[in-house]
């Protein structure tokens, strides 16, 4: 028998050459013969060997060949002669065919097939038998509508020794071929190899979740107050017995309840020493390795499940660590290694980001890292891969972006993310008993609790893959397990009181006794927040609340603006400058739903800027980057992410643009008015010159009028003939009798509504469309069928456009929220000075009208009617005079750089403001911040 001898690469630029595998071929009833088996490069430059199905040993009594014309791949195929299913005593019995083989050397191959259905085409999915020499007979999918004919069958090991590959075919299917490649591990980066970890395990046992420090800690909290029902829950199922029927021939998927029970029983040893508990933990999670198979399902993010089977494998391995003789040992070390070659992020575990995708989930921050500590007397290298990608990658880069205390993935995939990354925090801590991470960390919770909404559901930011359709009752949005481990790390029983509020924790009672302090209670009185929280520069945004009242019943305002900082991809939208507002439901904000990740609607619609409430400018030459076909005028759209804060801070192609104001007060408490102004322009490309928005939310403390936004946008694109969309997106039908804008939306059988009045351009210098329903999700001549029951698949986008041709353009709109039948508030409106002058209840509010800072001095009128508060925005920083009229002594304020807002109270009376300090006046100081 003759193996071609060859290296896994091609040498780059070279023509491919034709080489062949002779293998040893037998056709039942004759002599063997040799054929030839064709090898190729397949677009990797790999070598892939390919075995025409048809030129193997075939069963004539099960098995015929099928000739056929048109298919590149082959024109003999294998099929079943039967077209029914197969008896249980024909699906162990011969096999269809058998191809006897040696491949190149001894190791893992991917095995491919290429096959496809005989009749109409079903798209159900098919499975393939397969047997090498005498091993277990494992099923594989052959054919489904995921990945059609064109399958990996999984990773193989093979001797380089004569072998046998046996297939029992399914019917309803023709195979044409099968193909081997070598599987070649993942590259380990030189600077891990010469990596030596800060910390490492200690050399006592357990060390996983708990070490010889902080056992008696956990043990002694176990029956303490609210702890104690839990431990009574793990008690009764760890002494209760379970049985897991298997056969040692026949493989099993995996099974959540085996390993429940398996981490339960290894948790109760850890706790009581109760050794016949501990020794069923062990048996019970060798049996259930010895079966368990994945195969080749790569759909449902089936690495989860994965990663899942090896962590609980940890536990048992190091909790029981002492009831394992050396065999037990190396047998659960090599099923927990053979399940890490499956991970999607590779073994070594070098595939994948750790910092984004999948790769930042379970996969590395717990399965895998739980492996490497409790092998780590066996082999420390598994440690020193896992080690080196959360201390020197992840941990730099959160301490970075955690300044910002907002994930970058949105609420959904922030909150499953983060609750990942957390399970790392904890491992290495009570492995240890240091902190790894920034304290910084401990804040990124209170992001969720800011955008939690009076109907139980949260403002909308990332791809949401919770749940809230149109005709369901209200969805209370929940991440528990982030929640739990959130607040046990930072103490905060604010975070502990939402954990509460989400229902806790029921389903895994051991994590929750692991980590969960009865003498830290749950605090569910969030009055003591600030109503408004500034999110720093990182992620841009504020977020402006009337209140905390998230019941049904709540009259309250919530109000978001982004803008500036950085774009990170994945399930970040492309939303720069988007706004969104609450009142009895969402009035304004976003209509993309994310139903699945990559197909046009996703790429087209729901991540990019048409899909948010934000400014659109058209242009039709615009790049298109990132499987996008059609331009929808918004901000540049990413699916690329940075790997450190150094290349965050670099290259600007992560840039999204700036905070230059960020202020709220003068109440730190409860500010009456929040101010935020961003510099967008970085976030577009060259279409757009420059572009800053302002959002000025003021809180009323009126029950019919619980607040007023007022938004400025000044905006210049780069050809006069690139058209602006100034959009905003809204659930139910608008409103546009007259010259505004009327919104509105209901909660608990009360409805809210929302005046909008835009002020610049006038009414006939604007030109105004809306697109409702199906037309609604469209971008720029592409229509999407949206087949969902949420209200967003059939919501407005409201567009207001500029008549004229203009490079640079201004708007200025006034957001009024009314409880239903309320009049809206009269506004006073005038431009004098280059700044804005807007006068409506008890409020003065004076913006500059073009994207700089006031540095000259301006005069601002208010009313003798009422006592006002003046809100003065858009200063340049340092000291300004505020002179009155009536010859009352000046007073100097201090406005402070990144703030650039001035505040004082009126009765009355023309002010003139002037920049510097003036002579012999009242200081006035800006109240502390909190």
């Amino acid at each position: 028998m003759n193996v071609i001898q060859h290296n896994n690469k091609r040498n780059t630029g070279k023509t491919p050459r034709k080489m062949w595998l002779v293998l040893t071929i037998l056709v039942w009833g004759l002599l063997p013969f040799g054929t030839r088996a064709q090898s190729y490069y397949n677009n990797n430059g790999e070598i892939v060997l390919k075995i025409t199905a048809s030129e193997g040993q075939i069963n004539k009594a099960t098995t015929k060949i099928v000739r056929t014309a048109g298919d590149a791949r082959s024109k003999t195929w294998l099929a079943r002669k039967s077209t029914g299913p197969r008896s249980p005593a024909d699906s162990v019995g011969k096999p269809d065919v058998i191809f006897k083989l040696k491949l190149p050397h001894a190791g893992l191959y991917y095995l491919r097939t290429y096959a496809i259905e005989t009749g109409q085409p079903t798209g159900k999915t098919s499975h393939i038998g397969i047997q090498i020499d005498h091993q277990r007979v494992t099923r594989r999918i052959v054919f489904d509508s995921y990945h059609g004919a064109a399958q990996v069958a999984g990773k193989f090991h093979f001797t380089g020794q004569d072998q046998e590959l046996k297939l029992w075919l399914p019917p309803g299917i023709r195979l044409a071929v099968v193909e081997f490649k070598e599987f070649i591990p993942p590259a380990v980066p030189e600077a891990v190899r010469n990596y030596t970890p800060g910390i490492t395990p200690p050399a006592s046992r357990p060390r996983l979740w708990v070490n010889h420090e902080s056992l008696p800690v956990v043990r002694g909290r176990l029956t303490q107050g609210e702890n104690k029902p839990e431990w009574e829950k793990v008690k009764a199922a760890a002494l209760a017995p379970f049985r897991f029927d298997f056969q040692p021939d026949h493989e099993i998927f995996y099974r959540e309840d085996v390993e429940k029970a398996a981490d339960i029983k290894a948790f109760y040893y850890l706790m009581t020493g109760d050794k016949k508990v501990g020794s069923e933990a062990v048996t019970l999670m060798r049996n259930y390795l010895s079966v368990l198979e994945f195969g080749n399902i790569t759909y449902g993010d089936i690495t989860r499940e994965v990663g899942r089977a090896i962590y609980t494998t940890a536990l048992v391995y190091d909790w029981c660590y002492d009831l394992l003789d050396a065999a037990s040992k190396k047998e659960l070390f090599d099923q927990m290694h053979k399940l890490a070659i499956e991970m999607e992020i590779g073994w070594p575990p070098f595939d994948e980001s750790l910092l984004n995708g999948h790769g930042n989930e379970a996969q590395l921050s717990r399965d895998l890292l739980a492996m490497s500590i409790a092998v780590y007397d066996e082999d420390p290298e598994p440690y020193r891969y896992t080690s080196y990608r959360i201390l020197e990658q992840l941990v730099p880069m959160r301490k970075f972006e955690y300044q910002s205390p907002r994930h970058n993935q949105g609420v959904d995939y922030g909150a499953y993310r983060f609750g990942w990354e957390m399970h790392g925090v904890w491992l290495l801590y009570r492995m240890s008993g240091r902190t790894s991470f920034d304290d910084n960390i401990k804040n990124l919770p209170d992001y969720w609790l800011y955008m939690r909404l009076p109907d139980g559901y949260m403002l909308r930011d990332g791809d949401m893959f919770s749940i809230k359709n149109k005709e369901t009752q209200p969805v209370y949005w929940k991440q528990p397990q982030t929640m739990l481990l959130s607040y046990a790390y930072s103490n905060n029983p604010l975070i502990k009181g939402e954990f509460e509020r989400q229902g806790g924790l029921p389903d895994n009672p051991v994590l929750y006794l692991l980590v969960n302090d009865p003498a830290l209670k749950a605090n569910h009185d969030l009055t003591k927040l600030p109503q408004t929280k500034d999110f720093g520069k990182v992620l841009g945004s504020m977020v402006a609340r009337t209140g905390w009242d998230n019941t049904p019943n709540s009259n309250d305002v919530i109000a978001e603006i982004k803008g500036g900082g950085y774009n990170f991809g994945n399930h970040q939208h492309a939303d720069a400058g988007a706004m969104q507002i609450f009142y009895k439901g969402i009035q304004m904000g976003d209509i993309g739903l994310y139903l699945s990740y990559g197909p046009p609607y996703d790429m087209e619609f729901n991540k990019r800027s048409i899909a948010h409430s934000t400014m659109l400018v058209l242009d039709p030459d615009e790049q298109l980057l990132f499987r996008t076909k059609k331009h929808d005028g918004g901000s540049r759209f990413s699916q690329r992410f940075p790997l450190s804060p150094q290349e965050t801070m670099s290259d600007p192609w992560y840039n999204y643009g700036s905070v230059l104001s960020s202020h709220f007060g003068p109440d730190a408490i409860k500010p009456s008015f929040s101010y935020f102004k961003a510099d967008l322009t970085a976030a577009y490309t060259g279409k757009v010159s420059h572009f800053t928005r302002e959002f000025c939310f003021l809180d009323l403390n009126r029950k019919d009028i619980p607040a007023v936004i007022i938004l400025s946008d000044d905006i210049a694109s780069s050809n006069a003939d690139f058209t602006k969309y100034w959009q905003i997106n809204t659930i139910n039908t608008p409103d546009t009798t007259g010259s505004a804008i009327a919104l509105h939306n209901q909660l608990n059988g009360v409805t809210g509504r929302t005046h909008v009045r835009m002020l610049i351009p006038a009414p006939a210098d604007r030109t105004l469309e809306i697109k409702s329903g199906k037309e609604a999700n469209s971008t720029f001549g592409q229509q999407f069928d949206v087949k969902s029951d949420k209200p967003e698949a059939s919501g407005h986008r409201i567009m207001v456009s500029p008549k004229g041709k203009n490079k640079q353009d201004r708007f200025l709109t006034v957001f009024q929220m009314l409880s239903d039948n309320t009049r809206p508030l009269p506004v006073q409106f005038s431009e004098i000075d280059g700044r804005y002058l807007l006068t409506l209840a008890n409020r003065v509010v004076s913006m500059n009208a073009s994207s700089g800072f006031a540095a000259s001095a301006f005069k601002v009128s208010v009313p003798n009617d009422t006592t006002y508060q003046v809100i003065l925005t858009g200063l340049q920083p340092g000291f300004w005079s505020v002179k009155a009229n009536n010859g009352a002594a000046p007073t100097n304020h201090d406005v402070k750089p990144g703030e650039n807002t001035l505040y004082f109270t009126s009765a009355g009376g023309l002010f003139e403001v002037t920049p510097g300090r003036a002579r012999e006046p009242r200081d006035v100081q800006p109240p502390a911040r909190p």
